[in-house]
């Protein structure tokens, strides 16, 4: 048994390919993801087993939907350790990817690890999402935005829906319970030139885990008032 196996085997229950060089840069980044977690806060999750099925697994749900295809450009918003980024571009590695976090050290570990994977067309930015995206190299760039546990839905469609192009789409990742919040963004989702698609529903393999993916498309361009700034969007939520 390599010791990806639940990688492999989980993926294999959604028929997504891997290979044995993947899974060896999956092992290698959770041997570095570890190893620096001794004395920069990571993550909480340090079991291997876990690690496989909460991160990577959790990751690649994502590819669940259809919608992550090679050569698309996409942006993890408030990235973090570098989950789902990572792990679906280790195995979709034509896919131009950006990695924003308000905090530099995790963008510098995520730098540092893309070059140790020898990941290409991987960008690291430490930034905040409201002021990147007035930008004109990053507004309505992207093909799929995402984000995984950080912010309200209304919130976050305010911080991600100004990245992608007409077309894109928003893949909020959730907990099992994201009806309230699905219900609470309508008007956010709307007034930022998004349509809601589906709240899907994903089994983690070799677990009891049931998470939640928002899937929202962007159907019109955005204001040019959008996104607020952090207070106003905090203080008034769409």
């Amino acid at each position: 048994m390599s010791d990806m196996d639940l990688v492999k085997n989980g993926l294999s229950t959604w028929k997504i390919d891997v290979d044995d060089n993947e899974l060896n840069s999956l092992s290698a980044f959770e041997k570095e993801l570890l190893r620096v977690n001794e004395y920069m806060n990571l993550t909480a999750i340090v079991d291997h087993d876990e690690v496989q099925i909460k991160h990577f697994l959790d990751s690649f749900s994502l590819l669940t939907l259809g919608l992550i295809k090679e050569n698309m450009k996409m942006i993890d918003i408030g990235c973090g350790a570098g989950f789902p980024s990572i792990p679906i571009k280790i195995i979709l590695p034509s896919i131009e990817m950006t990695l924003l976090d308000s905090l530099a050290k995790r963008i510098d570990f995520l730098t540092n690890a893309a070059r140790l994977l020898h990941l290409q067309s991987i960008t690291g930015i430490h930034g905040r999402a409201e002021e990147l995206s007035r930008t004109p190299a990053h507004r309505e760039k992207y093909d799929i935005a995402t984000a995984r546990g950080v912010s309200n839905l209304s919130a976050l469609c305010e911080y991600c829906l100004p990245f992608l192009k007409v077309g894109g789409y928003f893949l909020a990742m959730k907990g099992p319970d994201a009806e309230a919040e699905v219900e609470n963004a309508k008007n956010a989702i709307g007034t930022l030139g998004g349509k809601l698609i589906e709240t899907k529903k994903i089994s983690l393999p070799f677990s009891d885990i049931i998470h939640s993916i928002v899937i929202i498309k962007k159907i019109s361009q955005i204001q040019t008032k959008y996104p607020r700034k952090q207070a106003q969007i905090a203080k008034n939520p769409l």
